[in-house]
């Protein structure tokens, strides 16, 4: 399966911020969206960074209640691990495993065009392993 698989079935939808915009704005986009991570762009769409829970803990932990006027260029996670739409799952499981991320963008010619998290890949995988269950019990019961 590959990672062009699990897009066509969550949507190529992705909550972006700009690197001024404040911590206190990324705390809302997560909680009011329901993710664990934004990514960080450039006005061409270029992935610049990401920002998620952990950063935002970390910075709490540094900073206390001044985090939140810091800006998500100063606590995002940079340089970013990116996939590619043709990737295999298993690659960016392993990826996402060795680098300890749980979200990875999906970039075309440079550009964001989706982004695929440790669910989306553990969702693939297990409907990948479910048709091929289901396709040996069909085979066996020919």
């Amino acid at each position: 399966m590959r990672i062009s698989d699990v897009i066509h079935q969550k949507g190529t939808s992705v909550v972006t911020a700009p690197a001024d915009e404040k911590v206190e704005q990324l705390v809302a986009l997560l909680a009011d969206n329901g993710i664990g991570a934004v990514v960080v762009t450039d006005e061409d769409y270029g992935v610049i960074g990401i920002a998620g829970e952990r950063d935002v803990v970390k910075a709490l932990r540094v900073h206390g209640e001044a985090a939140l006027r810091l800006t998500v260029a100063e606590i995002m996670s940079a340089p970013v691990r990116t996939c590619a739409p043709e990737d295999d799952i298993t690659g960016v499981a392993g990826l996402m495993t060795a680098f300890r991320v749980r979200h990875v963008p999906v970039v075309v010619d440079g550009r964001l065009t989706a982004i695929v998290s440790i669910g989306d890949i553990v969702k693939g995988r297990i409907d990948e392993l479910q048709t091929e269950h289901e396709y040996l019990i069909s085979y066996l019961h020919q």
